[in-house]
């Protein structure tokens, strides 16, 4: 097992803290390193790519999964995969495409690993069928503060606590999943322009869930008549008797599954004052609406471009300069939509340079005290962390979002206040009572859970 010193951040690259970082190559080096913490504790870290400050330990130890990536094999009868927690859903969808399964909830970026996906029970673009991810895990194995591996089942209080629990309960070593049959590596994709916010709302509605996988992107940069005006892409597992429309993509190909033409800025430090001003930013804008279909139906793309066509970028956090991003995800319930409004015309009001917004709708909430997803509308947008007045700012949507019974994602959050995460989360202090019994030394921290007092 290697160790060293490092400074870490999320992907969001703000608030560096330097912590000790142990390597594990197998469950008895983690279970080691977790015996041998120091007083400042000891937090799991995946891929980094949790734009916010959860798998970061100041002063602390930090266990880097991602040398525990062992795949055991696919139960064709069962439709089940165990694997190990440091295993990344792009390569699990590389592994399981050609077999004809798919992963049970896919977020919109493969570079998380599945012991991240579990510890922030992530959402995918079908949550009002699927839930999030934890839902879908048979079994877990967890690495508890007295050094021991537990065998966790679903339906229990430590698992409830661990799914989207941030890695404070344990160290989620590996998980037995629950797979979906596919009958192609490809998707049906569905596309249409709106006209503004309301127009949005409606044909998210309207096309219910014949389609099961649903996402918009949403102008925020757009006034006026058009404030909220967004596309909205949905989609379906592509049947082999659909017409393959892109010469040399073949059914359940070896190579679907993971990113293509990725973009990469070697060696490039961050824009200094990030790519988007808010003029670019407009002006990226109008060109994305304006070159969308105003409607089209039945276009085939490959699984990967469908779910994670960020991927392709992975170096996109640096446009937004020195200081970073900062992704703002809420969710508002049903019966909400004016709040949705008014976070929207405020955004729009206030000209930050938001290029990325994404609108998602939930169902069913998730059993994890902790987990982010409940029935309702997701916004979710990155914005450079050096804008002006940005803390306040957001400090006062939170208001907003706390006051419609609304609630920030906690496993996105950099910055929110802990009397915020309070107000928004009921389970949080049936979440820390269990903390307490299970890990009475607090063995497993974060700068998240020391920030917010998780």
């Amino acid at each position: 097992m290697s160790v060293d010193t490092v400074s870490l951040t999320g992907w969001g690259r703000t608030a560096p803290t330097t912590a000790v970082r142990f390597r594990p190559r197998t469950h008895e080096e983690a279970a080691a390193a977790v015996r041998g913490r120091g007083p400042r504790g000891v937090i799991a870290r995946g891929l980094g790519r949790s734009p916010g400050d959860a798998a970061q330990n100041a002063g602390g130890s930090v266990l880097d999964l991602t040398g525990l990536a062992r795949i055991d094999g696919v139960d064709a009868t069962a439709g089940a995969v165990r694997c190990d927690a440091g295993v990344s859903l792009e390569r699990l969808l590389r592994v399981l495409l050609p077999l004809g399964w798919f992963p049970p909830v896919v977020p919109g970026t493969g570079r998380v690993t599945v012991g991240g996906a579990i510890a922030s029970d992530l959402p995918g673009l079908d949550h009002r069928r699927s839930g999030s991810f934890a839902r879908h895990v048979s079994a877990l194995e967890l690495l508890t503060a007295d050094g021991e591996v537990r065998t966790v089942l679903p339906g229990t209080a430590l698992f409830d606590a661990t799914a989207g629990g941030l890695g404070l309960t344990g160290v989620i070593l590996g998980a037995t999943l629950r797979l979906r049959r596919v009958a192609t590596a490809l998707m049906s994709v569905s596309t249409e322009r709106a006209g503004d916010l309301d127009d949005l709302l409606a044909r998210f509605t309207a096309g219910g869930d014949r389609l099961p996988y649903a996402s918009a992107w949403i102008d925020l940069m757009a006034r006026g008549r058009a404030t909220g005006r967004g596309i909205l892409t949905r989609g379906e597992h592509a049947t082999p008797d659909m017409r393959l429309a892109h010469a040399g993509r073949t059914l359940l190909s070896s190579r679907s599954g993971g990113a293509r033409g990725r973009f990469r800025l070697p060696g490039c430090p961050p824009v200094p004052g990030g790519l988007f001003g808010p003029a670019p930013a407009a002006l990226y804008n109008e060109v994305r609406y304006r070159g969308a279909p105003r409607s089209r139906t039945g276009e085939l793309r490959p699984v990967d471009a469908f779910f994670h066509a960020a991927d392709a970028f992975p170096d996109g956090n640096l446009l937004y300069g020195r200081g970073g991003l900062v992704r703002y995800r809420f969710a508002l319930g049903y019966g909400q939509e004016e709040t949705l409004h008014r976070v929207v015309r405020r955004i729009a009001a206030r000209r930050s340079p938001a290029v990325r917004a994404v609108l998602q709708r939930f169902g069913a909430a998730d059993p994890g005290g902790l987990s982010f997803a409940a029935p309702g509308w997701s916004l979710a947008l990155d914005l450079p962390a050096a804008l002006p007045g940005l803390a306040r700012f957001l400090d006062d949507v939170d208001e907003e979002v706390a006051a419609a019974g609304g609630r920030v994602c906690l496993a996105k959050d950099s910055r929110m206040r802990p009397e915020a995460a309070a107000a928004m989360y009921p389970g949080l202090a049936g979440f820390r009572e269990l903390r307490a019994r299970l890990d009475p030394t607090e063995a497993f921290r974060s700068d998240l859970s020391r920030r917010l007092g998780l």
